[in-house]
């Protein structure tokens, strides 16, 4: 009964290390220190090894509850009760928040407010598009935190952020906020701007 209780907790442990990176610019949402967001993306390269792991261990955690226990042979009554740590109930409530947690890049972007622009455009000549590559982003999760970031800046008309192409394509009036500030706006979350270049 320890080693399921020890597999669920291993399982569980993988799950969570599995979606760490995804979690952390949620906490830093939540908790307000932005700079925590890229803490643990050095584990996005490992996530898909920590799912198999966290799937073979709660699998095996299921097969060592499944099997049939060694009845012992003898006339005494039990009436222990089963704590409900070794119930098949909280292996099976491990086994969802596990597999809540492998999701989470999914649905990560629900968790941050969405953005409006309000900027009022003045003179066209003064709308400037410019990229920024950004390193550190792994998921949803990053590009919405680096949107709500740059949105909080005046003076930005259009955001698009790609954690896939590992870049922001920000359009804003030069008249209002520059490039300085959006690449402080960026770095604030944690991630970190490697290039920017003009679009034409």
């Amino acid at each position: 009964m320890k080693s399921e209780n020890k597999l669920a907790g291993l399982g569980l442990l993988t799950a969570i290390s599995a979606s760490l990176c995804c979690i952390t610019p949620v906490l830093a949402l939540l908790v307000g220190t932005s700079g925590l967001a890229s803490t643990f993306s050095w584990l996005d390269p490992l996530r898909p090894y920590l799912i198999i792991l966290t799937v073979l261990v709660l699998g095996f955690a299921w097969y060592q509850k499944q099997k049939p226990q060694k009845q012992i042979d003898c006339n005494c009554e039990t009436t222990e009760k089963t704590p409900f740590i070794q119930t098949k109930m909280f292996l099976g409530i491990v086994t969802v928040f596990a597999g809540l947690m492998l999701a989470f890049p999914i649905y990560a972007n629900v968790f941050f407010p969405k953005t409006e622009n309000k900027t009022i455009i003045t003179d066209q000549a003064n709308i400037r598009t410019v990229e920024f590559l950004i390193n550190g982003m792994t998921c949803t999760g990053c590009e919405e935190h680096v949107n709500l970031e740059v949105n909080k800046l005046t003076g930005i008309v259009n955001t698009t952020v790609s954690y896939e192409n590992g870049n922001a394509i920000i359009e804003f009036d030069q008249a209002q906020t520059d490039i300085e500030e959006i690449e402080n706006a960026i770095e604030k979350t944690g991630y970190s701007v490697t290039n920017k270049k003009e679009n034409k």
